[in-house]
């Protein structure tokens, strides 16, 4: 309807220039939106007042102008001039009905549009070191970028998925470090525990794995381990330099072979988890993209190539240096160090330079709040590879607070006190998981009630709104009890009987979905779907609570029955997008 509306302002203006012998404007896109309460007509447009200048007339004026030009259309009822200028159209009763007819007709199709145009998007989210277990922080932004691609896929774009596994660099070695200390522990030699190393139970389980599949085999003594190096930080000294010298003691004492054996058992297994931890949750992937296979293939250097071919790498004390400064950012940034290490940065900038040489268009970053400052050196490097920068879009993702009570859970993975993302799941269930995340703007920060979460009551948003779409299958259900039958057709063609307040309301509400899809994925904003379907459900109980649906007069039933049955398409439609079931009952 609103394209429609949109058709006819747009004959309107044609007809209105020719007969004031004006050239129609430059191109100008017409803007409907939703009117805001009663009395403001079902669609308001401001096109009057944004013409008012290159037509040269007061936009009142020529808001009636418009009026007059417009075409008849069968489901306007009226259109009046309100407030500055605004032009608002009335539908007919039986234009809001049929969306009713078309939620039966399109199904779990309803809401979806072809605004994006097929366009190829990749977003990257979550991309947690494995270095632990998933904990409750990440969770939020799995289901956020889950969310957003089912959102762009129903707003008709192309979505690719994945998942950036930083498996190389210096803390996949502090792991390794930290798994050969607990197996030599498990094995009788006593090594008293790194400050910098990753605590916690999974590496004992690594540790284990280790010892049932290779016995001895990485066995060395202690002595040998932590013989001459510096302090570490519990007797006064740098754990950044103890942590850096016994990973070097580890390598020389096992041999590049065997330590590598231990580095990989110990990425395998984390990863593995977390693909399990993440699958569990309902978040998939297309693709799982290892940070080492990007430097094995030589992707860094051909990168680090290219930016020093355009002039934007230089050397200072035996590093590369990327001029990032050059493209915006604060200050420049160290691509390769003295002894020959590539920095984590250097990987991201040819990352993300494979982004677009794999064909996307545009990518989206989802990032954790703290990333902040990463945002301008990796748009710099683009820049200085020739991209547009426009193509890159970060999402920042505040970490979700986890309450138990009044008591605030720790969350740090180098501690290992942490509740991980698999046990929020075992208390509360994937749905309130997955529905908690996203209630919010990614950016605003959110304080996880698990006791809200848990909870069987109206204040749980998403019991709320699951409890409308069972109530639907409850009515259906007594109707088959009772032996009801239900002329579907008839309760199509009878939707002109629905006249009460409420079930205009729950019309109107019905009606907005697919504007949403399409607003919502151009803002990249799942939590509008949150907000809608609280709203939608609010409509439906208020429904479900003033009136009977199997009431004797046929005509009426069937019409009620198509109405709620539509609603419970919908309610199931945006609660797929978020990842969140839809239970026949509660």
């Amino acid at each position: 309807m609103k394209d429609e509306l949109a058709d006819l302002l747009r004959q309107a203006l044609n007809g209105l220039c020719q007969s004031l012998g004006e050239p129609l404007p430059d191109p100008l896109a017409i803007h409907l939106e939703r009117g805001r309460g009663e009395g403001h007509g079902d669609y308001a447009s401001n096109l009057a007042m944004r013409l008012a200048k290159p037509l040269r007339r007061p936009p009142r004026e020529l808001a009636h102008a418009l009026i007059e030009h417009l075409p008849i259309h069968p489901h306007v009822e009226r259109v009046e001039v309100a407030g500055p200028g605004f032009i608002n159209f009335f539908l007919t009763q039986d234009a809001a009905s049929a969306v009713v007819a078309r939620i039966h007709r399109e199904g779990a199709e309803f809401g979806r549009c072809n605004s994006g145009g097929g366009e190829r998007i990749i977003i990257e989210f979550v991309s947690a070191n494995p270095t632990g277990p998933l904990h409750v922080g990440h969770g939020r932004g799995a289901a956020f970028g889950a969310a957003l691609g089912n959102l762009l896929e129903a707003a008709g774009y192309d979505v690719h998925r994945e998942y950036y596994v930083n498996d190389a660099g210096r803390q996949m070695h502090i792991l390794a470090a930290s798994v050969l200390v607990r197996y030599l522990e498990h094995r009788g030699e006593a090594v008293a525990f790194p400050a910098n190393g990753y605590r916690g139970d999974y590496i004992h389980d690594i540790a284990r794995d280790l010892e049932a599949n290779a016995g001895e085999r990485y066995r060395i003594a202690a002595a040998e381990l932590t013989a001459g190096l510096p302090a570490d930080a519990n007797a006064g000294g740098d754990k950044e330099a103890y942590i850096d010298a016994l990973i070097t003691r580890a390598r020389a004492l096992l041999g590049e072979t065997r330590y590598q054996e231990i580095l990989s058992a110990a990425v395998a297994a984390i990863t593995h988890d977390i693909e399990d931890d993440l699958a569990a949750f309902g978040v998939r992937y297309d693709r799982w993209y290892s940070e080492h296979s990007l430097v094995a293939s030589g992707a860094v250097d051909r990168a680090l190539e290219k930016l020093t071919t355009a002039g934007a790498i230089y050397e200072d004390n035996g590093a590369q240096w990327f001029r990032a400064t050059d493209y915006g950012d604060d200050k420049d940034r160290v691509v390769r160090r003295a002894d020959g290490q590539i920095t984590y940065f250097a990987s991201d900038i040819a990352y993300h330079l494979d982004k677009f040489e794999r064909g996307f268009a545009r990518a989206i970053d989802v990032f954790g709040a703290d990333h902040h400052g990463y945002m301008a050196r990796v748009r710099a490097s683009l820049e200085a590879f020739g991209h547009d920068t426009d193509r890159l879009t970060f999402r920042l993702v505040q970490f979700a607070i986890l309450y138990r009570g009044h008591e605030r859970l720790a969350m740090s993975t180098r501690s290992g006190e942490f509740v991980t993302l698999r046990e929020l799941r075992e208390e509360v269930g994937n749905d309130a998981g997955r529905f908690f995340y996203v209630m919010r703007r990614p950016e605003q920060h959110l304080d996880f009630d698990l006791e809200l979460a848990k909870s069987r009551s109206n204040d749980n948003p998403v019991y709320y709104i699951q409890y409308a779409h069972a109530r639907v299958c409850s009515v259906l259900a007594q109707m088959e009890e009772r032996g009801i039958e239900h002329d579907h057709s008839a309760g199509l063609a009878g939707l002109g009987r629905l006249n009460e307040a409420h079930e205009q309301a729950l019309i109107h509400a019905l009606g907005r979905y697919p504007e949403l899809i399409e607003s919502a994925a151009t803002s990249q904003e799942p939590h509008q779907i949150a907000q809608y379907l609280r709203e939608l459900a609010a409509a439906f109980h208020t429904y479900y609570n003033a009136h009977t649906f199997l009431v004797d007069d046929a005509e009426l039933r069937d019409a009620r029955l198509a109405l709620i049955t539509a609603t419970r398409q919908v309610i199931r439609n945006g609660l797929a997008i978020l990842g969140v079931s839809a239970p026949q009952s509660m």
